[in-house]
């Protein structure tokens, strides 16, 4: 059976730390004197409240969480700090229908960037800075983010993580769930701090700094001016965005073990690495000569503009810094193959992850090897572990339903009336929580705004799948889940 008052008393105690984070942007919009603050005070209000009667809901709720359990927790959790995200719109009017509201949060908490937002210049600056955050906080997980600052809420924390982790061999880099979580935050933390300082010494001002701090090493690609990082043309503060969208798309694992242990090797043996860097590379070099050959580009601009495009579309970010539209159309079949690719598992980026194209392509080559050796016993290995058959085949499913989603999904935007190309790059985009990309670019144009409120709820859900990598999700869905065994 379903234990509600574990739920209850987790979802109160991740509510108060929502209530928190409000609270940060009540304090700008303060600072700031803009029209903002009022909208922010009755959010936090509301927020709080909220969090006192979930925890009165568990107040007699045992610190233990079955794995059933830990899947609704997930779920839920991301769908209501979404409803709660969405009061701040509302109420101050930026965002006037519920459906905007809330299809700006989840794209925000799932770091996909997408908006309905045309001008979001006009927004005052605790608004600015609440879709920056939402960003952030979302980047590693909402949950794993209570298992790191709040360790005894839950006795099921390794269930948690297995819920929400990203990519199929869940990593940890210390016996103890919680400390791990910690590193992770901590490495997380600096490499915001470290990408902040950066930017403010390119000659942004410290607001712009630490908005584009938060959402670049969360991948999330929400900007706090209408072109993005392109508004300040400036090559340093592209190669800063590039370097640390590359960064937060590594393993955190990896990153701990080869910087702060110093085993700076394991880069470099690591499979899902050297996949990762390999993509980049080669996807860069390919278009670069697009750019040379037929665009005309200068040598350091075809080199920057195509490493910072590959590097921003293989990460899930999804921020521009040129007009994409006018590239060869060779060049956005490349983009969508590294959006559909993405980094590597257990990193702030979303996509299929680097870590399952590395199982494919072995699976690929043991079944030539099959051929000319029918008797012969291949075993799958990726970093010296041997994978088992379950996962294989879990491999394999994923890809399936990853697929399904997108035909499903371009299908109900077809049906309401939105190009082919158009569906199907959006969906791709959701689903690998993306955001905006090529779908802006190719075909006609259209505005996430301009979308009908069926197909915006149908890109919600997708969103969140595509952050839960989609099993999470689904599985509440099967008959067999609600059974009480």
């Amino acid at each position: 059976m379903v234990n509600f008052r574990i739920i209850s008393k987790i979802i109160g105690s991740l509510l108060f730390i929502e209530a928190f984070f409000i609270a940060l942007c009540l304090v700008i919009a303060f600072g700031f004197e803009e029209d903002d603050t009022l909208a922010f005070a009755m959010s936090l209000l509301i927020t709080f409240g909220s969090a006192v009667l979930f925890l009165y809901m568990g107040r007699h709720a045992e610190n233990t969480l079955s794995r059933h359990d830990a899947y609704i927790v997930v779920t839920a959790v991301w769908i209501i700090f979404s409803i709660f995200g969405m009061f701040p719109f509302l109420i101050h009017g930026s965002i006037t229908s519920v459906t905007d509201a809330y299809f700006e949060t989840m794209s925000g908490f799932t770091t996909t960037g997408a908006t309905i937002l045309d001008d979001v210049e006009a927004l005052p600056h605790g608004m600015l800075f609440w879709r920056s955050l939402m960003q952030w906080i979302g980047g590693l997980g909402i949950v794993f983010f209570t298992i790191a600052i709040l360790p005894s809420l839950v006795g099921g924390s390794v269930k948690i993580f297995a819920a929400e982790a990203t990519g199929p061999i869940k990593a940890k880099m210390h016996p103890r769930l919680t400390t791990t979580a910690k590193w992770i935050w901590s490495i997380y933390s600096l490499l915001t701090v470290g990408c902040g300082l950066s930017f403010w010494l390119a000659g942004m001002n410290w607001f712009e700094a630490t908005n584009y701090a938060m959402t670049t090493t969360a991948t999330g690609g929400f900007a706090i001016h209408n072109s993005g990082t392109a508004d300040f043309q400036s090559p340093t503060v592209d190669y800063i965005a590039i370097i640390f969208q590359f960064l937060a798309g590594i393993n955190f694992t990896l990153l701990y073990i080869s910087i702060f242990k110093m085993k700076l090797k394991d880069l470099y043996h690591n499979s899902e690495f050297k996949l990762y860097i390999s993509t980049v590379l080669l996807a860069t070099a390919a278009i670069m000569l697009c750019l040379l050959i037929q665009m005309g580009y200068p040598l350091e601009k075809a080199f920057r503009n195509a490493l910072f495009q590959v590097v921003g579309f293989i990460t899930t970010t999804g921020i521009c810094n040129d007009d994409i539209g006018t590239w060869p159309h060779v060049t956005w079949i490349i983009l969508g193959l590294v959006m559909f690719l993405g980094a590597c598992a257990g990193s702030t980026s979303g996509g299929f992850k680097c870590i399952r194209g590395v199982m494919t392509l072995k699976v690929l080559r043991n079944n030539f090897r099959q051929i000319i050796h029918p008797n012969a016993v291949l075993p799958i290995k990726v970093n010296g572990q041997s994978i088992p058959q379950s996962r294989i085949t879990a491999l394999f499913a994923f890809f399936t339903l990853f697929v399904l989603m997108l035909i499903v999904t371009a299908a109900i935007m077809i049906i309401s009336g939105i190009d082919s190309t158009n569906s199907v790059v959006i969906a791709l985009s959701c689903v690998s929580n993306v955001g905006p990309s090529l779908d802006n670019q190719v075909g006609p144009p259209i505005l996430w705004s301009g979308m009908s409120d069926i197909v915006k709820w149908t890109l919600c859900l997708l969103m969140l799948m595509g952050r839960l990598e989609i099993l999470t999700v689904l599985v509440l869905f099967t008959r067999t889940f609600w059974k009480e065994n």
